[in-house]
């Protein structure tokens, strides 16, 4: 069992550092450019080039059963499914098999929107907040504990 984190743009990191401690898993850190991270056994760094997608493909080639990927990236999400992984977005949602193809139709969607108005017209997700991080923290440890269950 490992979390890999699409480290760049997550917010919740020292969340899943607190997690993955308590339940005593590995975490790899990626990310197209170094930033601190603790220095801790449990916790590793890889920084991949700056190349489009280096991170999400370094992921993506790792990913499998038993596996935990955190991301807010829809397309990386689709696919680590499909690799067997489990899925957490940031805000504590996670991405499921069932989930994944209206996920990725609606991102289509909204590119075509946003393509098309200009993206001043169209609103981003809501900020994120203090019960976002609670749900993270939440939807983290439950993954945790059922795919140790499984094992």
């Amino acid at each position: 069992m490992q979390i890999f984190v699409d480290a760049d743009a997550c917010p919740v990191k020292d969340e899943i550092y607190k997690v993955a401690y308590r339940h005593e898993v590995p975490v790899m850190i990626v990310s197209n450019s170094h930033f601190r991270i603790p220095a801790h056994p449990l916790v590793k760094r890889t920084v991949v080039s700056d190349a489009f997608d280096a991170a999400d493909d370094y992921i993506a080639e790792r990913a499998g059963t038993g596996m935990i990927v955190i991301t807010s990236d829809i397309l990386l999400a689709d696919r680590c499914i499909k690799t067997g992984s489990e899925v957490l977005a940031p805000n504590g949602k996670p991405f499921t098999a069932d989930s994944i193809g209206a996920a990725v139709a609606t991102r289509a969607i909204m590119a075509d929107l946003r393509a098309g108005m200009g993206s001043e017209n169209i609103g981003g997700p809501p900020p994120f907040g203090k019960n976002d991080r609670s749900k993270f923290l939440s939807s983290l440890d439950e993954m945790l504990v059922r795919l140790k269950r499984q094992t």
